[in-house]
């Protein structure tokens, strides 16, 4: 499934006045681009809570490992989870859940050939 087949699926069909998943997209690159040290500092929180090999996936040129809204929680703490639900105007309780179905793709977009870019 591509990454715009995964954005219909979650947010099921929407009106052009919607703009929940243009908002939410945009919050969950937000959380990407300000983590310190960027991707590598996301991925670091990933490995520091347990879940690295789930972003190493995602990473990689292989199969994408899944991710639960649980385990996503856990590694992005409460407050990054309200904080998120808050920019995107989403309840608390679903966002884990729809960014665990979108994160993967945005960090696999974001390293086409395997790697992470090099920050300039």
């Amino acid at each position: 499934m591509n990454f715009l087949d995964t954005l219909s699926s979650v947010f099921g069909k929407t009106t052009p006045e919607d703009d929940h998943p243009q908002t939410f997209v945009a919050t969950a690159l937000e959380l990407v681009n300000n983590q310190p040290n960027g991707l590598n500092g996301l991925v670091q929180q990933f490995q520091d809570k347990g879940a690295g090999e789930i972003i190493n996936s995602w990473i990689g040129t292989g199969e994408n490992q899944a991710i639960s809204a649980e385990t996503l929680h856990n590694v992005l703490g409460s407050d990054t989870i309200a904080n998120l639900a808050q920019k995107a105007g989403l309840p608390s309780d679903q966002v884990a859940g729809l960014l665990s179905q979108i994160l993967p793709h945005i960090i696999n977009d974001a390293t086409p050939n395997g790697t992470i870019p090099v920050q300039s």
